[in-house]
């Protein structure tokens, strides 16, 4: 993983500005580990089975995963997608669609756990449907 300098202590905004200097799989794989911290303060301050919910929920595709899916997904909007390549996108769409209902799943038994529905936990949680291209 690449080094970004920055002072000791450091305003939200210098942070950003530095972590905007990352490259997109480098930032991706940091937002990752951002939500995996920031599941990880949430779950400190819930029951068990909540908390292991959350964690799974804030897992997210993994980012080599990710920046491949996004990729191929370029090169099929820019109808530039190879034969094998469309094979490949068939096969990492299985398997993000696969993740996304244990996600579904995952959220739905925390919405039961506290006796609300998907769609409002989804809203208090900020989480939004994924968009699908």
């Amino acid at each position: 993983m690449p080094v970004v300098q920055v002072e000791a202590q450091v305003p939200t905004d210098k942070l950003l500005k530095a972590v905007g200097q990352l490259s997109q799989t480098d930032l991706e794989q940091f937002v990752f580990q951002v939500i995996a911290l920031r599941a990880q303060r949430q779950a400190s301050s819930l029951p068990h089975a909540e908390s292991e919910l959350l964690l799974k929920i804030n897992e997210g595709v993994p980012p080599d995963i990710q920046t491949r899916y996004n990729e191929l997904i370029s090169k099929r909007q820019a109808e530039t997608l190879t034969p094998d390549e469309y094979e490949e996108l068939l096969g990492l769409t299985q398997q993000v669609e696969k993740l996304e209902v244990r996600r579904v799943e995952d959220l739905a038994e925390l919405a039961r756990l506290r006796g609300t529905s998907l769609t409002t936990l989804m809203q208090n949680l900020g989480i939004r449907p994924p968009a699908y291209d």
